[in-house]
Parts: structure tokens; C-alpha cells; sequence
């Protein structure tokens, strides 16, 4: 198997999780396996912004930028499509 990746949080994205809803552990489980799997089916490129990528988990998305040579996922940013551009 595979040496996982890190994952590093920005500071509001703790803020971001706790906001949500409780019950939507699928959100928690989505970040939670981006250290085994940084770019799972459905991930896509995310346009102007080179080497980021968008995780559609429900009614939110996940970005985040990964560094493969370093086996690092960054996620600056989860929260609703309506949002999601505001702290890119």
C-alpha cells in the first residue's frame, strides 16, 4: 500500500466544518480519504487556478491542491458553491 498523504487545513476550514451541518459526516469522510486517495472519481481540475482541484460532495465542494513530490494535499477552502470563490 501506498504512503498516505498529509493533509493540511486552512485555518478556516476548521471554522468552515464546524458551520455545517453536523450529519454530514460525508464531508468529514471525503477529507478524511483525500490521504489515501488525493484525486477520488469526480474530482475535477478547478479553471484559473493551475494545480488546484474541486471535490463535489454533496451540496458542498472541497478544493485543494496537491503535492505529489511531497505527498501533501492543501485544502484552503470548503464550503458552498455560491461561496466557494470568495476566499480563493
Amino acid at each position: 500500500m501506498a504512503e498516505p498523504y498529509t493533509i493540511i487545513y486552512a485555518e478556516h476550514v476548521a471554522k468552515d466544518l464546524r458551520r455545517i451541518d453536523p450529519s454530514r459526516r460525508r464531508i468529514r469522510t471525503a477529507l478524511e480519504a483525500l490521504a489515501h486517495d488525493p484525486r477520488p472519481a469526480g474530482c475535477r481540475p478547478l479553471v484559473g487556478y493551475p494545480g488546484s482541484w474541486r471535490i463535489r460532495v454533496g451540496d458542498y465542494r472541497i478544493i485543494d491542491t496537491i503535492e505529489d513530490h511531497r505527498l501533501i494535499v492543501i485544502v484552503p477552502r470548503l464550503a458552498h458553491p455560491r461561496e466557494i470563490h470568495d476566499r480563493l
